[in-house]
């Protein structure tokens, strides 16, 4: 890291119950930033200084933080959503000022759900324009809960009469049979994900009452063939591990009225080495087909622990170095 930017930042008048708030237990929130910025942060009572060469953008996120500080506690939630805000407008970043004016805003019981970069609100804006839309990018950048809260604002909306989760099995190289319990209970655990953002989105207890209605309903990829879903809107997570008939067999279920969303990882395959992925050859095929949309996220996407960024950004340099030894 390099320290030869520094930056110094005080808030007078004192308030120490606000100061104690913006760092959080034990420097919690400044340590948050130092991970997610590649700073340091000095702190002697109310003065701060930054030094890194992002201090500029982490003196920002103190100050934004600390107005926040004013009337709340401040959550690690908090301060990680603050730093993808920043990296959002930061002179490298994508964003343009017209994604924050006409930014979609779902329908939901948490009233503000909306994307939080400039491609999560491109990828919800794609989801209502198209019958058929790709989520893939790496792990942490809402492919799966904007899909999900999507599919809530649908059926709020009264668009569709039900929701369809779908998932492929194939984690820990266990089978359905295996597994004990009604079909439900089996594939409980590859649907988590999922289940989690529904709940989060309408409540357990409306979920729970849906699910007993038949009005969300989960359905392992394999249980698919011969089926046609009318007025439903579907979501297959963890697309990267079908197969290409599988997948095909999957796009060919969705009928009158339906809406499809599909979200993958393609850096994360758990398909046998022999097998292809259907998420890698599916955007080959389609990718000309109007009404089908393909999405791509990336790394500076990631609304998680900032670590994860880098962690995504760190395997891409290590493949891309491999990719080219393995063409020398």
């Amino acid at each position: 890291m390099t320290t030869s930017h520094a930056e110094p930042l005080s808030f007078n008048p004192v308030d120490n119950e606000r100061l104690a708030r913006l760092c959080g237990p034990l420097d919690e929130n400044l340590k948050q930033i130092e991970t997610g910025l590649d700073v340091t942060v000095q702190r002697r009572g109310e003065s701060f200084r930054v030094q890194g060469e992002q201090a500029k953008t982490a003196v920002e996120a103190l100050t934004r933080l600390y107005l926040l500080a004013e009337k709340q506690e401040l959550s690690i939630d908090d301060v990680q959503l603050c730093l993808v805000e920043l990296r959002r407008h930061a002179p490298n970043g994508a964003a343009a000022p017209a994604d924050d004016e006409d930014a979609p805003v779902l329908v939901t019981r948490r009233g503000d759900l909306r994307g939080r970069t400039p491609r999560q609100s491109r990828y919800i804006k794609a989801i209502q324009q198209h019958d058929i839309t790709f989520g893939i990018g790496p792990a942490g950048t809402g492919k799966t809960y904007l899909a999900v809260g999507c599919a809530v604002d649908a059926m709020e909306r009264d668009t569709v009469k039900r929701i369809v989760l779908v998932r492929p099995a194939v984690e820990a190289g266990e089978k359905l049979g295996f597994l004990p319990g009604d079909l439900a209970q089996k594939v409980d655990p590859y649907l988590r994900p999922l289940y989690d953002a529904l709940y989060d989105l309408m409540g357990f207890d409306r979920v729970t009452r849906l699910f007993e209605k038949n009005l969300i309903e989960i359905a392992p990829l394999a249980y698919m063939r011969g089926r046609t879903l009318n007025n439903a809107f579907i979501i297959l997570d963890e697309a990267q591990n079908t197969t290409p008939e599988q997948m095909k067999m999957f796009l060919t279920r969705i009928g009158f009225g339906s809406r499809a969303v599909i979200t993958g990882d393609v850096t994360q395959i758990d398909l046998a080495r022999h097998q292809k992925s259907g998420l890698v050859e599916v955007e080959r095929i389609l990718d000309k087909v109007r009404g089908i949309h393909f999405h791509h996220f990336q790394s500076d996407d990631v609304v998680r622990h900032p670590l994860v960024q880098k962690i995504v950004d760190a395997y891409d340099q290590y493949q891309s170095k491999q990719d080219e030894k393995s063409q020398a």
